[in-house]
């Protein structure tokens, strides 16, 4: 059975249902993903001294190292969301998972910004960000796989790569509305204004994005793949079962592709900003500047990278990609430690070259790699896992990293290799492009 979904109008003007598709994942993505984002970010600038207080005092490195470790906790659990979002997604639909996953992303990070601190309450105080923190990565887990296939399942087929770049450029959509958010009040407020009540400001703001979130995505269809399965009332009684029965060599594959780009994308969310700041001494208000411009390259490349993905096949964009991030990891460290904004720059934007090409294509990729009825499942039980391997302390071992050998470039070398396992990966992949996703 072909698609089933039209192909663009001969005139290039995009259907009205695949437009409000594409604004609702890139929407919705944008905003989870600024919800998590404004907490790596602040991760690295605040939350150490705010709920970490006694470690802190006595040792910032370590203290510092631990605030980074939260944010590799939530990791664990995305998982968790993953399975739950994925069964339900394939029982109930991509639609109702999205709205859900939505608002459970924005509550728990407006809680964040009402978080007394640990002068005011103690250990609760870390212990209810951590709590928070584990809802944020119970939601995440749950969220990119249904935006994907919502993209990708509403796509032409010669246009998934594109269709699919629009949920991954959510990503970096977020980082720069965290970073202009943080650079805006960091630029408005004395330092210590921002470390009494400022920081509170972006979380509480996730409340204003989440309704607008809310309304776009009520606003679109269930996926036509979605649909099909239930007209021929395929829907399998036991989802997970079948997917480890018969996909778990493409399980292991999209959770392995992912830990590269994953591990030097949260870098550049959490580390690079907090490294130029603390070790370098530069301004804080012009790095998160210049970290948000950089970005930019990340949004342009992802959706190139999405793009040329429906030209070159999925694979060969990933490979390019991979390969240039390996080659690059090492060299930009010697423009950061210049201590120069503009070297700092440069050295962010073209590592975003990288990042964009092994990301754009992912959604299209992963979503052509499992039947139908696990396919949820599947790509965000992949995604999740490679998030743990990946991200999930990725700024963590940079700052051990530095704390042992006290040379940046080692880090370089963490993100090569990591790099190179995932070019591995996705050369282990047979290309994906044109296959029928009904099936």
């Amino acid at each position: 059975m072909t698609s089933t979904v039209p192909e663009t109008q001969s005139t290039g003007r995009m259907p009205l249902e695949e437009r409000k598709v594409l604004a609702s994942t890139l929407v919705g993505t944008s905003i989870e993903w600024y919800d998590f984002f404004i907490y790596a970010q602040a991760a690295g600038l605040v939350l150490a001294p705010l709920f970490l207080a006694p470690v802190a005092e006595s040792n910032p490195g370590l203290a510092q190292v631990l605030a980074f470790a939260t944010i590799g906790i939530s990791f664990l659990f995305r998982p968790l969301g993953a399975v739950v979002a994925g069964y339900l997604g394939d029982k109930l639909g991509r639609k109702k998972m999205l709205v859900f996953t939505l608002i459970l992303m924005g509550l728990s990070t407006s809680l964040i910004g009402l978080l007394p601190t640990y002068a005011a309450i103690g250990i609760a105080a870390p212990i209810l960000l951590i709590l928070l923190r584990i809802l944020q990565g119970f939601s995440a887990g749950g969220e990119w796989g249904g935006a994907a296939l919502m993209a990708v399942e509403h796509a032409p087929t010669a246009r998934r790569g594109y269709f699919g770049a629009f949920p991954q450029i959510g990503v970096p959509v977020g980082m720069i509305l965290a970073t202009s958010t943080l650079w805006m009040l960091t630029s408005s407020m004395s330092p210590e204004a921002f470390m009494e009540w400022g920081w509170r400001i972006p979380f509480l703001l996730s409340i204003v994005l989440i309704a607008v979130g809310y309304v776009i995505r009520r606003a679109v269809e269930e996926s036509p793949v979605f649909k099909d399965l239930q007209r021929r009332k395929q829907e399998s009684s036991a989802p997970l079962r079948q997917l480890f029965r018969h996909n778990t060599k493409s399980v292991i594959l999209t959770a392995v592709i992912f830990i590269g780009n994953n591990a030097a994308g949260y870098l550049l969310i959490a580390f690079f900003a907090t490294y130029a700041v603390t070790v370098l001494g530069m301004d804080r208000p012009t790095v998160l500047l210049a970290t948000t411009l950089a970005s930019f390259g990340w949004l342009v490349f992802t959706l190139w990278g999405g793009r040329i993905s429906d030209r070159l096949g999925r694979v060969r964009t990933f490979q390019i990609g991979y390969g240039f991030l390996a080659l690059w990891a090492v060299p930009m460290w010697f423009l950061i430690d210049t201590g120069d904004i503009v070297w700092y720059f440069v050295a962010l934007f073209v590592m975003t070259f990288g990042l964009g090409l092994s990301y754009g294509p992912q959604a299209s990729l992963y979503a052509e790699m499992f039947p139908a009825n696990v396919r949820y499942s599947g790509v965000s039980i992949g995604y999740a896992l490679g998030a743990i391997l990946g991200g999930a302390f990725a700024p963590m071992i940079a700052e051990a990293l530095m704390g042992a050998t006290g040379q940046s470039w080692t880090i370089g070398v963490y993100i090569a290799v990591a790099a190179l396992v995932s070019l591995a990966g996705v050369s282990l992949v047979k290309e994906t492009k044109g296959v029928d996703l009904h099936a």
